[in-house]
């Protein structure tokens, strides 16, 4: 009896020293696997591309068994955003993807240690209040930018609508990156002898009736990179193009949903040239406090044909249709 009872705790010690190694080598395991965090403002085409590139390049660094992405869609809530990037501090990510401005701000208000991305952010300085911003954010914070060249953008207007007298700025007055843009634009119209008018929206609960206002009054319209307008563009669509007004857009997705033209980057392009940063902070190769903000300085213009074709609208030269 005694050497049965003796054989029996020896074999429970023996599991139980398989099953504590079991346990070390599990946990061993999980901290080799990169965690990212990615919160991203809204899903519409431009960001949902952003995303692709940047998961895409780490993916093919690293082998998709090797890191883990927390995906958080905000819905266009900005407290969504904060409830997230809270959730990733916790869990002690290793990275946070802010996409689109609201994103960013979340990110940059929850954590000064875990290296933060943001990516389709226009203006750095002005999303983040940094006055005589530079080009490098520095700390824990650098990106990518989704600025066009904002003066071509509106040479566009007076090209593709020569006769237009009035042009309306279309925009979600809570974006401060779209403000910007449309600062730039209404300044260089109105060296031309355009009147401007503003024509900002709070969200999507008013973005119909704001936009047939802005058709009603104007020859033209005009739309920044605006994350709510581009989760709106149908709606844009049913309230201007039975007025016979052409929109301008600042990116490709809104041009698709509602306009005639844009002159636009890549925004899976702009995600890969997050990646890659991403794969050289994650691999200790740089630093993220001295990484200046990226662009895509590859713009191209192009043109929605049906739309053109509805509204008559002749596209000069030099653009490529959207596909």
């Amino acid at each position: 009896m005694k050497k049965l009872l003796a054989l029996i705790m020896t074999l429970a010690l023996i599991c139980g020293c398989f099953a504590g190694c079991g346990a070390a080598n599990t946990d061993a395991d999980a901290k080799d696997k990169i965690t990212v965090g990615i919160v991203q403002i809204v899903k519409h085409e431009a960001l949902d591309a952003a995303t692709k590139g940047f998961k895409d390049v780490l993916i093919e660094e690293f082998g998709a068994e090797n890191i883990d992405f927390i995906e958080v869609d905000a819905a266009n809530n900005p407290d969504t955003c904060t409830t997230a990037v809270n959730d990733f501090v916790s869990k002690k990510v290793d990275l946070i993807l802010a996409n689109a401005t609201p994103a960013l701000q979340a990110a940059y208000n929850a954590t000064t240690e875990i290296p933060i991305l943001g990516t389709s952010v226009t203006e750095y300085g002005v999303a983040l209040e940094i006055e005589d911003f530079n080009g490098t954010v520095g700390g824990n914070v650098s990106g990518t930018s989704d600025l066009a060249p904002l003066t071509e953008q509106a040479q566009m207007i007076i090209d593709i609508v020569p006769t237009a007298k009035t042009v309306g700025m279309l925009y979600c007055k809570a974006e401060a990156n779209s403000a910007y843009q449309v600062k730039v634009v209404k300044d260089y119209l109105e060296g031309k002898g355009i009147t401007v008018k503003d024509f900002g929206f709070n969200g999507s609960e008013d973005v119909a009736s704001v936009a047939e206002a802005a058709a009603s009054a104007c020859d033209a319209i005009y739309i920044p990179t605006d994350n709510t307008a581009a989760s709106c563009t149908e709606t844009i669509n049913g309230a201007v193009a039975p007025k016979k007004v052409p929109i301008i857009a600042g990116e490709a997705g809104i041009c698709t949903g509602c306009g005639v033209a844009t002159l636009s980057i890549s925004y899976e392009q702009l995600g890969r040239t997050t990646g890659e940063m991403a794969v050289k902070i994650l691999k200790g190769e740089a630093d993220i406090s001295e990484m200046a903000i990226q662009y895509d300085n590859n713009p191209v213009k192009k043109y929605n044909k049906t739309l053109c074709e509805e509204l008559g609208i002749t596209i000069p030269e030099g653009y490529e249709e959207l596909k």
